[in-house]
């Protein structure tokens, strides 16, 4: 028995699927040349290794999941706004369409919010992470929610967040030209509230993220074309460490890694 009333087993494997496909690139193995693409900084990667008692392999790996891990946050956005296309009465418009509002949820019999005031529609800014605006860009999805309500009375907007600090359906008090500010109708909603809200399942965010490990690893294995990064980094550093000529293997990849970003630098340009 599928276990989700909100979505079906179908529509829930495929948006899994297009998440997974979103990560692209990301998947490519990493050579030396791209691990190095932006400059990585060898102080930091050293000063990781011995603080952290970690040998090369173990700091250059977490370096490329760090890069990796950077880049995936977005396709995560992705997984967590779009699933909402295939819940009832939401819309996920497209990028910048319908005042760019990540989700739209309208219901013809009311929505309730917490303080008993009834609306029709709700405006949805998502984010995933609740620090991840600053003041600035704090302030300016503020008064679009502001703007929005003056252009409709019927509705309430949300700054929904995937990783709130706790779970929360509250007035959202922000600061905006150095005056502290809130509407009763603009609101800072975790997304297990946000879940509950739109399929009147009080726990269907709990019950989505039961079912996700095993729908994961049920869309990989059928991904045939599914790319597994076979990375060459360590063994490339460790082989430029070889042509240094340096008695110490672990002072050697020092002077390798230290040539990822000082190549250029009075001093190591001779070890060239």
């Amino acid at each position: 028995m599928w276990p989700l009333a909100f979505i079906s087993e179908e529509d829930f494997k495929n948006h899994v699927k297009l998440t997974i496909e979103k990560y692209g690139e990301k998947l490519e193995s990493f050579d030396l040349k791209r691990f190095n693409k932006n400059i990585v900084d060898p102080v930091k990667l050293i000063f990781d290794k011995t603080v952290y008692h970690a040998t090369w392999d173990e700091i250059i790996s977490n370096e490329i999941f760090r890069q990796r891990d950077k880049s995936n946050n977005n396709d995560i956005g992705y997984f967590h706004q779009r699933i909402f296309q295939y819940i009832e009465n939401c819309r996920v418009p497209e990028n910048g369409k319908e005042g760019g509002w990540d989700v739209i949820y309208e219901n013809e019999n009311g929505i309730t919010l917490p303080d008993g005031f009834i609306v029709h529609r709700i405006y949805v800014e998502m984010k995933n992470k609740h620090n991840t605006m600053n003041s600035s860009s704090a302030g300016k999805t503020f008064m679009k929610m502001q703007n929005q309500l003056l252009k409709d009375d019927d509705c309430a907007c949300f700054l929904v967040e995937a990783i709130a600090k706790k779970s929360q359906n509250i007035k959202w008090e922000t600061t905006v030209d150095k005056q502290k500010m809130g509407h009763k109708l603009i609101r800072r909603v975790s997304i297990d509230q946000f879940y509950a809200l739109v399929t009147g399942q009080e726990d269907a965010f709990y019950q989505m993220c039961l079912i996700l490990p095993q729908t994961i690893q049920s869309v990989v294995d059928t991904m045939d074309e599914l790319n597994i990064p076979r990375d060459t980094v360590i063994e490339e550093i460790k082989s430029l460490a070889k042509e240094l000529d340096i008695e110490s293997e672990d002072l050697s990849i020092a002077m390798a890694v230290y040539m990822l970003g000082f190549n250029s630098y009075d001093g190591f340009s001779n070890l060239k």
